[in-house]
């Protein structure tokens, strides 16, 4: 027979036998057997083992509870699931074995501890029916969103967006791999994405869950997940469930988003040399989060545009304001993932105080909001109040240093309650007479050493060394034997014991069940706290891009319709930060609706790369409502941004980098319209010469040649055979990167110029990139014999026809893969679905003996 303990624990570890269990005993979360045995080595703990009756041993290891936020995210971040199994009933009531259940499930997308500060953390559902739905929340802040699209490219661009921690799949899109490779994957039945617990839990959202039937699928399958991971948890602080379309902000695919470099590195992992780490100057963490949301999702709307530009003009030409709301964000808490946690239940003492001293500064901030002339911040003081009485109330009743734990008492500030008071009167008495009683004690007896102290197995108790053993007066009763003591009790200090202990555990449960309700009534006003946090949030983004635009001579830029990009010594946001001051050499760029392509040639090294990303990024700041770094700019809206700027394999896809170029090129122009803007950094470089030229060339007249189809469009090439289609089409243009020759050396200008560059100057280049002499002379002689064997500029004729597969155009699929496609199998038996495999063996042979 196993000891009733560990019989308790198999019975609830056989309830989750995908996860490590965290078992709760005393301070510690113990895990056993082969749990401890895979954890032990992640969490880098000792090993060891118990008794697990007759006579055998079973490993275990275990972790602190007041530490176990750390360790649960190695866990999970090592791709394991965690349950937590909790004590769900008070030990002293217990009469047998405390009642133990497992309280939550943490996986990786619904771990909320040890999160990144600044970015959110998503679990994302996906179901498709007609139509792909996407849901995605973050638990820790309570964001949840729902989207739906018919273009499954759609679909993985912004789940490449999101970049979610988890995602939940039906059984049969899991099927599907290579759409979902990179992400962990959870498979749910499809039973849980039915029902009606979302329409049920969201009132009043009829017409969204109607208009948006697959995404509401999707989103009913993550809350299902939601409530079977979290039993007992009523999420409050998940107010609302948004969607948004593509009509208000701008879509940006997944290589615009790495090429620009907007929130992530191309260097590494981090923001560092970001366009997020040029504009966040922001004071909280939900401030942060929004103004990635920005980035990541420009708007379309003029109106919304010029609303945010006002702010930041307001605060520009208001310094004292913009300092004053600097300082007192710098107080703001994370108001977001603090009614997360009072949501679940796991929030402190700590926790209510840093929301109490948060709420604390909306009347300051209401006093100055009032005093902008900007309308969207005046606005928003309405907002902000109503939360005075309630403040009042949690400053008066929560200690300013409470303990973390809540079970430790000293949590109600003196004065909030009175009952509260005359325990602690009681049990504080009580220790300054039990000082007195060792004083007067020593001096009766004599022992100088003799002390007072307690424990909580042997109670109060009067210690006397081994010594001092012939001073021992008879009424003291012996209560413990140790190796240089005795300890012993008198019925005086018996008396006593019971009623300090008394007191001070009827404190702490007081304390503790006077905390539950102040919490429960945080809970309650979990909607218009949220609402202050996103407010708060917009304000800092504010705040944020106003230091930065005042900082680094940012101008506003006009917002226009005529199709016009029009930007007078335009600078790169990132790169002039990383140069020493005024070392930057900013550019002018002119593009309309009669010449909307840009041909940039000029050596490598010389700017090309940078100039284009520059462009694309001003007019993505200018699509955020920001600032840019420009003297002047006139921003015509446009609908999308495309980039295509440099490539590598992709091994996990097992394609190369040319596939990856012409993966990128053509999905560039099956979306593209003719209010995109699109930036090509060189095409065709990963093959044969001809054939990149081919490609080039012909991707050039696309662009150009269609009157219903003309974006704007900077194409840097080393193919200087385009350059003469400046002659034949009037919408495009020639650039070049201006270059100064010193004898046989080249210094580049990173000046944008009118017209061609006449050569590519790559022995130049890679005479300053270091190769060795010898190499270099040979490179020349070949160059002069290749020259020579060649006219300048000359293109291939076109290459006898030869059947091939378009690039461009989609392929057609057989009429019989089409049939299939269409087929209702979720509705078929399995006579009906193998009775049409006869029938299409059948139809198969009768095509062979035609």
């Amino acid at each position: 027979m196993t000891t009733p303990m560990m019989q308790q624990y198999h019975l609830i570890k056989e309830k989750v036998p995908d996860a490590i269990l965290f078992f709760r005993l005393g301070d510690f979360y113990e895990m056993f057997g082969e749990d401890a045995e895979v954890a032990a080595p992640i969490l880098q703990i000792a090993l060891t083992g118990r008794d697990a009756g007759e006579g055998k041993r079973i490993p275990m290891c275990g972790v602190p509870y007041h530490a176990v936020d750390n360790y649960l995210s190695k866990l999970v971040k090592s791709g394991h699931k965690v349950a937590i199994c909790e004590q769900v009933e008070d030990a002293k009531a217990s009469k047998g074995i405390v009642k133990r259940d497992i309280i939550r499930i943490v996986s990786p997308g619904t771990l909320t501890e040890a999160v990144a500060e600044r970015s959110n953390h998503y679990l994302a559902s996906i179901y498709f029916a007609d139509h792909w739905g996407l849901a995605f929340l973050d638990l820790s802040t309570g964001e949840f969103t729902v989207f739906q699209t018919a273009d499954v490219d759609v679909l993985l661009t912004e789940i490449s967006r999101i970049n979610p921690a988890e995602l939940l799949l039906t059984p049969e899109l899991i099927k599907r791999t290579k759409l979902w490779v990179g992400y962990y994957c959870t498979v749910r039945d499809r039973k849980t994405f039915d029902g009606n617990a979302i329409p049920e839990h969201f009132p009043g959202q009829e017409s969204l869950f109607r208009e948006f039937p697959a995404a509401t699928r999707a989103a009913t399958g993550l809350w299902t997940y939601l409530l079977e991971t979290m039993p007992g948890v009523d999420p409050t602080h998940i107010v609302e469930i948004k969607t948004y379309r593509t009509e208000r902000w701008m879509f940006l695919d997944q290589w615009t988003r790495r090429n620009l470099e907007l929130t992530e590195s191309l260097r590494g992992v981090g923001k560092k040399g970001t366009l997020l780490s040029v504009l966040d100057l922001t004071k909280t963490a939900f401030g942060g989060r929004l103004l990635r949301h920005w980035i990541d999702k420009p708007l379309l709307l003029q109106d919304e545009i010029e609303g945010r530009l006002d702010s930041i003009q307001e605060l520009i030409s208001d310094s004292f304001l913009r300092k004053d709301l600097l300082k007192l964000l710098s107080e703001v808490y994370d108001l977001e993932r603090l009614m997360g946690k009072v949501s679940y239940g796991t929030a402190n003492a700590k926790d209510l105080l840093s929301l109490t001293q948060t709420l604390a500064l909306l009347p300051d901030l209401c006093s100055l909001l009032s005093s902008s002339r900007a309308e969207t911040l005046k606005t928003k003081v309405p907002m902000l109040g109503g939360l005075e009485t309630f403040v009042a109330k949690l400053k008066n009743a929560i200690n300013p240093a409470p303990p973390i734990s809540l079970r430790d008492g000293n949590i109600i500030k003196t004065g909030y309650s009175r009952e509260v008071d005359q325990l602690r009167e009681i049990a504080s008495g009580g220790k300054e007479w039990l000082a007195q009683l060792e004083n007067a004690e020593r001096e009766r007896t004599g022992i100088r050493s003799l002390k007072i102290g307690y424990n909580k197995i042997f109670g109060y108790y009067i210690e006397v060394t081994h010594a001092n053993a012939h001073l021992i007066p008879k009424e003291y009763q012996r209560k413990q034997t140790l190796a240089n003591a005795e300890r012993f009790i008198t019925p005086e200090l018996k008396d006593y014991e019971l009623k300090i202990v008394g007191a001070e555990e009827k404190l702490k449960d007081l304390e503790y069940e006077l905390f539950l309700a102040l919490r429960e009534e945080v809970r309650l006003q979990t909607k218009r706290i949220i609402q202050v946090a996103q407010i708060l949030a917009e304000i800092d983004v504010f705040v944020s891009l106003s230091e930065v635009a005042v900082r680094n001579h940012y101008v506003r830029p006009q917002i226009k319709n005529d199709g016009e990009i029009l930007i007078t010594e335009g600078r790169h946001p990132v790169v002039e930060e990383m140069l020493e001051q005024n070392l930057f050499v900013p550019n002018d760029t002119h593009l309309s609706e009669s010449q909307h392509l840009a041909l940039i040639t000029g050596p490598n090294m010389a700017g090309k790369s940078t100039y284009m990303r520059q462009v694309a990024l001003i007019v993505l700041m200018a699509h955020i409502g920001s600032f840019v770094p420009a003297k002047n700019a006139g921003i015509s809206l446009v609908d999308r941004i495309f980039t295509r700027v440099g490539a590598s394999d992709d091994l996990a896809a097992g394609q190369s980098t040319f596939m990856v170029e012409m993966q990128e090129v053509a999905h560039i122009l099956k979306y593209a319209s003719p209010k995109s803007l699109i930036i090509l950094d060189e095409i065709g470089r990963g093959t044969a010469t001809y054939d990149g030229l081919s490609i080039a060339w012909a991707v050039t007249e696309h662009l150009v040649k269609h009157p219903e189809f003309r974006p704007k469009t900077l194409f840097a090439t080393h193919y200087h055979e385009l350059t003469q289609l400046q002659d034949e089409f009037a919408g495009l243009f020639n650039l070049h990167v201006g270059v100064k020759e010193r004898g046989e050396d080249i210094v580049f200008l990173h000046k944008i110029l009118p017209g061609r560059a006449d050569r590519s100057y790559g022995i130049q280049v890679a005479r300053l990139a270091g190769l060795p002499p010898e190499l270099l002379q040979r490179a020349k002689t070949l160059l002069l014999e290749l020259e020579s064997a060649e006219p300048a500029h000359a293109v291939p004729a076109p290459p006898a026809k030869v059947t091939q597969f378009s690039l461009f155009d989609e392929p057609q699929m057989h009429p019989l893969l089409q049939e299939i496609e269409l087929l209702p199998l979720d509705d078929m038996t399995a006579r009906q679905a193998l009775q049409y495999l006869f029938d299409l063996q059948e139809r198969i042979q009768a095509t062979k003996t035609m």
